[in-house]
């Protein structure tokens, strides 16, 4: 027993004695709480290196995000989406316990854009709203719809109110990877939440936008975006805003990564054309384009995978106009160095129609450059406002289709139903995005002439277009 003791005692004592020692070697200054921990020491080598000089832009993280909380908070609105009655769940027991039919609410976020009461949000928030309220400062208002873009998923209301605290604006095209962004929303219904993360990737597509020319350029963040923050305001550590907060990536529908964000720059151009024009003023180049693969690279013997590829030339159009061809590779746009299509189709975005711009391209191997006059939809150069006619009974929007549309269906005319609502064009199997050419053998070319014919219409109907996969229809319907 007492060599085992010996054994135990002698080590033990051992160590307390080394312990001590290497603690009388320490200041006090040096120690602390963190001692416990382990830290990796900066090699000497590294810490007499040189600082990078400073670029302008804050390369630190901030001390925290008060200043920027506090600057966006007030200017981000919860929006409430009032869209019809749900009648899924209705029952005979719900008579008897005094419960019926319920109004499906949905919610959002909004940024509010100018103090006389212009908020600017997605399009997916207020989609077939038959009612839209904003509340602001626990304040409710009555909100009117001013107009929708579902090509950037953009929309704007309106309410009535002054003083209102607008939204310091940043800019998207100087934004940084690797810089600090806040997500500020309503996520959950919980009002006000700030969430932080940083920009993790610029121009970034993910196809899930709509309309006829969709405008994907996202700014991808790992700020959490979750439910509710649709609409928000993404914003710099200064508190101006950058983005328009829009998607998640997920497969449970909550945050798992990443959210994506349209850019302010973005955003401001087309909000400002729905409240000033009541569209948007869309800068046609007369061509499609298509990624650089490694495989088209090869095949057409391409350096790098910078650019697009010229796949389609508009007749007519700028592109053909200016002498661009099939298979040219785009690289530059004014100062706008192209590496993609999200890049291509951001810097059409800030021009007009009318706008002359240089284009930079190869062709067969030949750098070369060209001026090139941006048209509108409909092969213009001057500012359109496209006709509408909107109907509760037939439940959608009717507008004639533009000359991109034309082309593309291989159609003369016709009228595009879109933003479908509760009425018998749904009922009879109609989606967004069809296109009618015919009623009852009659061309269809003017909203407001096919629209009231509808409306009053009773009997044998019998409609002919083109669905929005370019095939041909022809139905009859019994119509009362």
């Amino acid at each position: 027993m007492n060599t085992i003791l010996k054994s135990v005692a002698i080590p033990f004592a051992s160590g307390i004695l080394g312990a001590a020692l290497w603690m009388s070697f320490q200041s006090p200054e040096k120690r602390s709480s963190q001692d416990e921990y382990s830290f990796e020491q900066v090699p000497t080598q590294m810490a007499s290196q040189p600082k990078v000089p400073n670029s302008g832009l804050r390369t630190d993280p901030p001390l925290s995000f008060i200043e920027a909380s506090q600057n966006s908070t007030e200017s981000v609105v919860f929006i409430k989406n009032f869209s019809g009655t749900d009648y899924r769940r209705y029952s005979m027991f719900d008579y008897f316990f005094g419960t019926g039919p319920t109004q499906q609410v949905s919610t959002g976020s909004g940024v509010i854009i100018s103090n006389d009461g212009y908020i600017i949000t997605n399009n997916h928030v207020i989609d077939r709203a038959e009612t839209i309220e904003v509340v602001h400062q626990k304040r409710t208002y009555k909100a009117k719809l001013v107009g929708t873009d579902k090509n950037t998923d953009i929309a704007v209301l309106k309410i009535e109110a002054q003083n209102l605290p607008e939204i310091k604006r940043g800019s998207s095209r100087s934004l940084q990877i690797g810089e600090w962004v806040l997500a500020v929303g309503n996520p959950f219904n919980l009002t006000s939440t700030v969430t932080a993360g940083i920009v993790s990737a610029k121009e970034r597509q993910i196809n899930i936008l709509g309309g006829d020319f969709p405008l994907e350029s996202f700014i991808q963040t790992d700020a959490p975006i979750n439910p509710g923050n649709s609409g928000g305001a993404l914003v710099n550590v200064n508190g101006e805003l950058v983005g328009i907060n829009t998607a998640i990536l997920s497969r449970t529908g909550s945050y798992t990564g990443y959210g994506f964000a349209v850019p302010v720059d973005v955003a401001i151009k087309v909000a400002n054309d729905l409240i000033k024009f009541g569209e948007v003023q869309k800068a046609i180049p007369g061509m499609d384009v298509v990624e650089i693969t490694p495989e088209l690279a090869e095949e057409m013997e391409l350096k790098n995978l910078d650019g697009v590829i010229i796949s389609h030339i508009l007749r007519s159009g700028a592109a053909e106009n200016s002498g661009l061809q099939k298979n040219d590779v785009i690289t530059q746009i004014g100062d706008w160095k192209i590496t993609g299509k999200g890049s291509f189709e951001e810097a059409l975005s800030y021009y007009y129609p009318g706008d002359k711009i240089n284009v930079s391209y190869t062709r067969n191997g030949a750098s070369k450059t060209v001026n090139l006059t941006l048209q509108n939809l409909e092969g213009g150069t001057g500012i359109i406002k496209r006709e509408y006619y909107s109907s509760a009974l037939i439940g959608a929007r009717l507008e004639a289709v533009n000359a991109i549309e034309k082309d593309r269906l291989k159609i003369p005319y016709g009228v595009k139903i879109s933003s479908l609502t509760r009425g018998y064009l749904r009922d009879l199997g109609f989606r967004d995005g069809y296109v009618i050419t015919h009623v009852n053998e009659m061309p269809a070319k003017d909203p407001k002439t096919l629209g009231e014919y509808l409306e009053k219409f009773s009997g044998r109907l019998k409609l002919e277009g083109v669905a929005p996969n370019g095939q041909p229809f022809m139905q009859s319907y019994n119509v009362r």
